[in-house]
C-alpha cells in the first residue's frame, strides 16, 4: 500500500512547511514511517523516520535541529515540520512504510511525493 505526501511548495530560504503523510485504508500506527527525498544531484536521501511503538525518533544530520517528525494518530497523518529551510532541501519528498525506523531503504514502491521548494 503506497503512503501519500503532500504539504509541499514554494518557500523563502529560513522558512517553514509542513508536509502530512497520510495512509488510505490503514492505521499508519502499527508501523514505522519514514520520511525521504529525491533530487537529481543526489538521489534519494532518508531524511527522518519515527518508530511505530515508543515513537522513537532519527533524524539525517542535515535536518537535525531543523526538522521534526510526529505522529497525530486521530488523524492518522504523520507530518514533517521543516523550519529554516535552505535553498539545499529543495527535492520532491516521499513518506514510506517500515517494519523498522530506518534512513535507509531500497526497493520500494514508493507514493505520491510532493515537492518542495525553496527559493528567494
Amino acid at each position: 500500500v503506497q503512503l501519500q505526501a503532500s504539504g509541499g511548495g514554494l518557500v523563502q530560504p529560513g522558512g517553514s512547511l509542513r508536509l502530512s503523510c497520510t495512509a488510505p485504508g490503514f492505521a499508519l500506527d502499527s508501523y514505522a514511517v519514514g520520511w525521504f527525498r529525491l533530487t537529481p544531484a543526489k538521489g534519494r536521501e532518508g531524511v527522518s523516520c519515527i518508530s511505530a511503538r515508543d515513537g522513537i525518533t532519527t533524524y539525517a544530520d542535515f535536518v537535525r535541529g531543523r526538522f521534526t517528525i510526529s505522529r497525530d494518530s486521530a488523524k492518522n497523518t504523520v507530518y514533517l515540520q521543516m523550519n529554516s529551510l535552505k535553498p539545499e532541501d529543495t527535492a520532491v519528498y516521499y513518506c514510506a512504510r517500515l517494519a523498522f525506523c530506518t534512513l535507509t531503504l531500497h526497493g520500494y514502491a514508493w507514493g505520491q511525493g510532493t515537492q518542495v521548494t525553496v527559493s528567494s
